[in-house]
């Protein structure tokens, strides 16, 4: 992420990093709560400092995708495309995630559920830059 070129201003860059933890985060902990425990990440049930720094990953994901999604100038008749290719990008790193360990699934809960998920986060994420975009560098 520092290696790429910057492309938007400070306080922008920080909104597209907060805004890949603020969803990690959502997600896992919505879905990885009692009294449905759909999956654990890394060993343990509980939240541990490990954990945080697995969560914290999203932030480079997110700003990458909004860089990319900038410095390729993708038409929103396209967006669809940009986004089915990033969950499954996603989808995949995730089983790769499942096979060292990281995740652990219960109560029925799969990659399908993670990609449908994926599918709303990544589309949320292109209208919210179409908002930041028309409105994130005005003054109020």
């Amino acid at each position: 992420m520092y290696f790429l070129p910057k492309r938007f201003p400070k306080k922008i860059t920080a909104v597209f990093l907060i805004c890949g933890v603020f969803f990690g985060f959502f997600f896992d902990h919505t879905l990885s709560v009692l009294p449905k425990n759909y999956y654990d990440l890394n060993d343990s049930p509980k939240f541990e400092f490990f954990d945080y720094l697995s969560q914290c990953m999203y932030a480079p994901y997110s700003y990458l995708y909004f860089h990319l999604y900038d410095r390729m100038n993708i038409r929103l008749r396209y967006s669809p495309m940009y986004i089915l290719v990033w969950a499954l990008i996603s989808v995949g790193f995730e089983r790769v995630g499942d096979l060292l360990g990281i995740y652990h699934y219960h109560h029925g809960y799969n990659l399908y559920i993670s990609f449908a998920i994926y599918l709303v986060v990544l589309s949320s994420w292109v209208g919210f830059y179409y908002v930041i975009k028309a409105y994130g560098a005005r003054e109020y």
